[in-house]
């Protein structure tokens, strides 16, 4: 007789104890399993030495600690690296990792595919197939993990050293799974990412914002990429539901946010389209009395894609300009294009894609 064994991997503590519990075990048990799996990340039960024999032998026969499986492994020019990883149900999604000198952040998916249809994005292309699980989410770490060598937890020469929540998706449309496996990431006694170290992006789901803050304490990151109503409604159609007003006001009353602790504002540099000095003159505007500052990001190119990046001196300009009002600005050097890692550029096969036309490069006219 065959069964099919569960997987330890997303559990929360009070999960893993309940399998304690059920296993005839003492408390104390959760403890070291939780350190094996997310402190040393080991795999096999049998290495897990501080765990008495029978109790190994139930967990491998009943249970296992898996990741989710890379389709492939890609390595660009400049050290970035991208893992397509294949879930049990045959979909697809894609995690990132960027390197830095001393630090480096994995970006994480958190659906197959995408609901928001930004139009220069290429995530955007693909209709949403489902959430990512809890499992599925923090797997996407341990893999990565994995693949650099970085375990045990507590290593002082760590290059996996923080997690920005930008990968295919919209996090606060998954937001129990992400919430879930954010929570266990954090945990001190295992994985032990502090909340400093983990900022979620949103396209701008103005009802869960609080919550992210209340909840979870990481910071936020909000993908504007327009200063009015008309042209955000094209780039992000999200604002049709949430407009600017609603969003900024949403970022004002977050909790935690602080001059040391400010809101990121992504703006995606398009040739023509938003990228004037007028638009960045607004755009400080917008935020003002919000600790804020901005990531530029030129554009990155895709298949299909029907957008121009700015030139290099529209957006030294729009740099300048946001400085001068009293904001961090930079522009953000592109990583990992030669492997379509870079923002905006990730997308998987699990369905058929469907590509924006020459008519959403701008707003129709008003009639």
């Amino acid at each position: 007789m065959t069964f099919e064994r569960a997987n330890l991997i997303g559990l929360t503590r009070e999960e893993l104890a309940g399998v304690m519990t059920e296993l005839g075990e003492k408390p104390f048990r959760t403890k070291q399993l939780w350190h094996w799996i997310y402190h040393q990340g080991e795999t096999d039960f049998a290495n897990m030495t501080t765990l008495a024999k029978d109790l190994r032998r139930k967990l491998t026969e009943n249970f296992t600690v898996e990741r989710p499986k890379p389709s492939s492994d890609l390595k660009s020019e400049d050290g970035s690296r991208k893992w397509l990883l294949k879930f049990e149900d045959g979909h697809e999604a894609e995690t990132v990792f960027i390197p830095e000198d001393d630090r480096g952040a994995l970006c994480v998916s958190s659906q197959v595919g995408c609901t928001l249809t930004c139009t220069f994005c290429h995530t955007g292309t693909q209709r949403l197939v489902r959430n990512l699980s809890t499992p599925e989410i923090v797997g996407q770490f341990m893999v990565a993990r994995d693949a650099i060598g970085e375990w045990p937890s507590d290593r002082d020469d760590r290059l996996l050293t923080n997690i920005v929540m930008m990968g295919m998706g919209e996090p606060l449309f998954n937001y129990d799974n992400v919430a879930k496996a954010l929570t266990i990431i954090m945990d001190q006694e295992g994985i032990a990412l502090s909340k400093r170290r983990i900022t979620l992006s949103t396209s701008g789901v103005v009802p869960m914002i609080e919550k992210v803050g209340h909840e979870l304490g990481v910071k936020l990151a909000i993908s504007l990429h327009a200063v009015t109503d008309e042209l955000r409604d094209v780039l992000v159609p999200i604002n049709k539901k949430y407009p600017i007003a609603e969003l900024m006001q949403a970022c004002r009353d977050y909790p935690g946010a602080s001059n040391a602790r400010r809101i990121t504002f992504e703006y995606v540099m398009l040739k023509g389209i938003n990228d004037s000095e007028d638009d960045a003159r607004k755009l400080a505007q917008l935020v003002a009395g919000i600790p804020a500052k901005f990531n530029l990001i030129p554009f990155n190119p895709w298949p299909g894609s029907i957008y121009e990046c700015s030139s290099n001196n529209a957006m030294r300009r729009f740099s300048e300009i946001l400085n001068k009002a009293g904001y961090s600005a930079p522009i953000r050097m592109p990583r990992g294009r030669d492997i379509l890692a870079a923002c905006g550029q990730l997308r998987t096969e699990s369905i058929k894609s469907r590509r924006p036309t020459p008519s959403a490069l701008a707003p129709q006219p008003q009639t």
